[in-house]
């Protein structure tokens, strides 16, 4: 008679996963590497918050003479700034929900408190915000997608560090979140091309979004109340019109902020972008976000 000893081993069964990642081609690999999965619905979802983001901020320049947002201009922003946050919130639940696992969470979080401990060290002075650079490069490194919920939630999380909470804070949240997403989406490139290519995409981003967010509170700033006609919002005049005083306002109000802002994540961007983006991919393919995580009986 024989006696059975020691550790026995435990035949995992079928209902253990592989632990290979789905697919070892190209596009496995890039799945790995980002942290958000965009399905169908997300990216559905996706557009339509950019939409209605488009129509936040664009209403100035794209509502007609007898339309209602027209009527009530002075509570559009207000209206907007409810709407706003809702529809990024949904967004981010469905991300939360079906396209981020809990690695992608835990990053998510590091690199939104990074950014939101960088905003201190250049809010309020001439435009100098260093958290930009964590943006565009967390969105480069990590995907279209981790580069929206990174700029939504890290601009959200340096208003609670700053104390700048208020109705602007959904528009910063859209802007930034674009900024990421932009970053992700930018075409493919390597070396130096790549750096180059992000330090031209930070200087368009961070005076656009200068630009951008100056269209949430223009309609205010009326000739009836002391500004200078040529630069106020008139309330269903031509595009052309509209958009000449925007402009006008831009350059000589904001254009300050939104240069030195350029001018820093640009160099942030030339010094650090290629140490930056090495960690942060090393990073992504460790923690293969694509891969399930499977426990082995026989760890026990």
């Amino acid at each position: 008679m024989t006696a059975t000893t020691g550790p026995r081993a435990v035949d995992p069964g079928p209902t253990t996963a592989p632990l290979s990642a789905p697919g070892s081609d190209r596009d496995g690999r890039a799945d790995r590497r980002r942290a958000v999965r965009l399905g169908p619905r997300t990216t559905a979802i996706l557009v339509a918050v950019s939409l209605v983001g488009v129509v936040a901020f664009g209403w100035p320049l794209l509502a007609s003479s007898g339309s209602v947002v027209v009527a009530h201009s002075a509570d559009a922003p207000w209206l907007f700034a409810l709407v706003v946050p809702l529809v990024i919130a949904v967004l981010l639940a469905d991300v939360a929900d079906g396209g981020l696992d809990a690695k992608g969470v835990a990053l998510l979080g590091v690199l939104s408190a990074v950014a939101a401990a960088l905003r201190p060290f250049g809010s309020g002075h001439a435009g100098f915000e260093p958290m930009w650079v964590v943006v565009v490069l967390g969105g480069r490194a990590l995907g279209p997608g981790f580069g929206f919920c990174l700029g939504a939630i890290g601009m959200f999380a340096s208003a609670l560090v700053t104390g700048g909470v208020g109705p602007w804070l959904p528009f910063q949240m859209l802007g930034a979140a674009w900024v990421g997403l932009g970053a992700g989406l930018l075409p493919r490139a390597g070396g130096r091309r790549e750096i180059g290519l992000l330090a031209a995409y930070s200087a368009v981003a961070a005076v656009a979004y200068g630009f951008l967010l100056n269209l949430w509170f223009w309609p205010f700033l009326t000739s009836d109340g002391g500004f200078p006609p040529s630069m106020s919002y008139v309330p269903g005049a031509p595009l052309a019109e509209n958009l000449r005083h925007w402009l006008l306002f831009d350059l000589t109000t904001s254009l300050g902020f939104d240069l030195p802002r350029a001018a820093l994540t640009v160099a942030l961007v030339l010094v650090a972008g290629r140490a930056v983006l090495l960690a942060l991919r090393r990073a992504s393919r460790r923690a293969a976000f694509a891969v399930p995580v499977v426990f082995d009986p026989g760890d026990r």
